[in-house]
């Protein structure tokens, strides 16, 4: 079997290693394909044995990057396309179907809760990945969070794997003489207490506050900040401000002196220091801080989802810290209070540790097949009951009766009403019929020597306009519905980085919803491909919808519920705000009463 890896670039970074790490132990024939950056993991993975093509894409709007990787693949014979990172999934997954490959995996690194790889997530970007992720076969994510991100993402549950990130606990194992030499070549003292910060110099990771940090402790504390990015020259230019800038060492993307010589390896680099600082708010995995855990480092965190997924004492070295610079500094001051740091225990050479393992636990580095998730347990009927023998019984008050009172709704009619609300507000919640939504996609392609950026800006121009008469003309013949039922089911959007069309149609009738789709889809596309010898552009259906199998609205029971809900509070205000007249004076209306006083045990206050 042959096996082709395609990932958008090759920098040191937590996918790029893993990437390297997972072919190490791969008993496949794979080569991998870059589309941009063949940085020191490219190296890394050609020292490996490994065959490693740079595309040489251009940018997100390169789209001759498309046919480049299509004939690549075609060329190759590959039996599976796994494909890394965002614009590796958009390119890769098309590529790979046409060029005729069925099978294709993904895994999904970075997928945090308001961005991917430093990318916001726009309507756009949300709609570009799904309409690539019908073109494999399976997402794999790299922990609990990321899987479930996917899912509220609209990604089948069934087309998920979760298969954690992995650590070669060999590479990582303590060693005090690497320790000192590392300190050594550094010039560090040997009395410093040393933080590291390992990633991306980007904004996302927050290491100013790592920095910010260092200038509210003691002088001894020093701060070796491990990779490069955008953000490094903000990282000085804070560390001079705060005062901190000779105790701050950064190693750049590949590690190197002080002199500019090469330096040692992220192993050695974690073994020289004492505590590992992670600031990022957003991780999608956090492998630097299972990496320090593997060296037997004590890390002061603020998002690990390696980590938080699993129960509360599998990492009690690990201290999760929420806020600034200043929640960063008492954490780190607390740690070194406790103690040093005990002994890391001795790992059996070869083997890798997962984290969603359980504690102790050994996982071989041999691929094996990811577990399916657990069935979903049978819902029970409405009419079925369980008695759940945990909840404490309820009693009454001494010299007051159980229960409520019989008869109490009839007695008193806007209790009866406030019911009655509740009961119709349930009953219109139940009834409401559920809504199913089906999206189809189609791509902008520019013609030969046509300029690619065109087929963006016409894209996002087709995208407005079909909704409009002349497509929707078209389109309710192939529908079956007015044209009026388009306009009024059917919306669009588009992508700023790709020149893709996303058509979203809703109805309440799985099958319908998926044929407007489709109809707006086959109309927008013929539309274009009258005026395509003028614009030189066409558009092509990227993606067919089909049949939602569930709901894109809540279920009845819970919109049930929440009407009955809405209905009891409405009757409820209705109760507080009723007039109510004295025993005395019928005709004269009171004020609510205050708060009730204590009753005695005959109900005298």
């Amino acid at each position: 079997m042959k096996a082709l890896h395609v990932i958008t670039g090759l920098g040191v970074g937590g996918a790029e290693q893993q990437l390297r790490l997972l072919l190490r132990h791969l008993p496949l024939d794979c080569d991998v394909v870059t589309l941009t950056n063949p940085g020191p993991v490219a190296d890394g993975l050609v020292a490996d044995g490994v065959r490693v093509t740079h595309l040489g894409m251009a940018g997100n709007r390169d789209l001759g990057a498309l046919p480049r990787l299509t004939r690549l693949i075609r060329a190759g014979g590959y039996d599976l396309v796994h494909t890394h990172l965002y614009r590796a999934c958009v390119y890769g997954r098309p590529a790979a179907r046409l060029a005729g490959v069925r099978a294709v995996v993904a895994t999904e690194h970075s997928l945090g809760a308001s961005q991917m790889e430093g990318r916001r997530l726009t309507a756009g970007v949300r709609a570009l990945y799904l309409a690539s992720e019908r073109l494999g076969r399976t997402t794999v994510a790299v922990s609990p969070t990321v899987a479930r991100r996917l899912r509220d993402w609209g990604v089948p549950a069934g087309r998920i794997e979760m298969v954690p990130n992995g650590v070669d606990l060999a590479r990582f194992r303590f060693d005090p003489a690497r320790r000192r030499r590392t300190r050594r070549r550094f010039g560090l003292p040997e009395t410093a207490y040393v933080l590291g910060a390992v990633g991306r110099l980007a904004a996302g990771k927050r290491f100013d506050v790592a920095v910010r940090a260092l200038a509210r402790l003691p002088a001894d504390h020093w701060l070796l900040l491990v990779g490069g990015g955008p953000e490094e020259q903000v990282l000085r230019r804070t560390a001079r401000e705060a005062g901190v800038a000779d105790r701050v060492l950064f190693t750049g993307e590949r590690p190197c002196l002080p002199d500019g010589s090469a330096g040692p390896d992220l192993p050695s680099l974690t073994a020289a220091m004492d505590l590992l600082v992670s600031p990022s708010a957003e991780e999608a995995f956090g492998l630097a801080v299972v990496e320090a855990l593997a060296a037997g480092l004590p890390v002061v965190h603020a998002s690990c989802p390696a980590i938080e997924d699993l129960p509360a004492h599998t990492a009690p070295a690990a201290r999760r810290v929420t806020g600034g610079a200043e929640e960063f500094a008492r954490a780190v001051a607390e740690v070194r209070a406790a103690g040093p740091r005990p002994a890391p225990r001795p790992r059996r050479p070869g083997t890798t540790a997962s984290p969603a393992a359980p504690p102790g636990s050994w996982t071989s580095t041999r691929p094996r097949s990811p577990p399916r998730p657990r069935r979903r347990p049978r819902h029970r009927h409405p009419r079925e009951s369980v008695r759940d023998d945990r909840e404490p019984h309820r009693t009454a008050p001494p010299g007051r009766p159980a229960g409520p009172r019989p008869g109490a709704a009839a007695l008193d009619p806007a209790r009866g009403r406030r019911g009655r609300r509740g009961l119709a507000g349930g009953a219109y919640g139940a009834l409401k019929t559920p809504a199913y939504t089906a999206t189809s996609y189609v791509v902008a392609v520019p013609a030969e020597h046509a300029d690619p950026e065109a087929a963006l800006g016409f894209a996002q121009a087709y995208g407005r306009v079909a909704t409009q008469v002349a497509v929707l003309g078209d389109a309710q013949v192939w529908a079956g519905v007015p044209a009026r039922t388009l306009r009024d089911s059917v919306r669009t959007a588009t992508s700023p980085d790709a020149p893709m069309v996303a058509v979203s149609a809703t109805s309440s009738r799985p099958g319908l919803a998926a044929d407007m789709a489709n109809a707006v889809a086959r109309a927008l596309t013929r539309h274009a491909g009258d005026t395509a010898g003028a614009t030189r552009v066409e558009l092509q259906q990227f993606a067919r919808a089909t049949e939602p199998a569930e709901p894109s609205s809540a279920s009845p029971a819970l919109t049930g519920l929440v009407g009955a809900s809405a209905g009891g509070l409405l009757g409820g205000l209705a109760l507080l705000v009723r007039p109510r007249r004295d025993a005395d004076g019928p005709g004269r209306p009171v004020s609510v009463p205050g708060p009730a006083v204590a009753a005695d045990a005959h109900g005298t206050p």
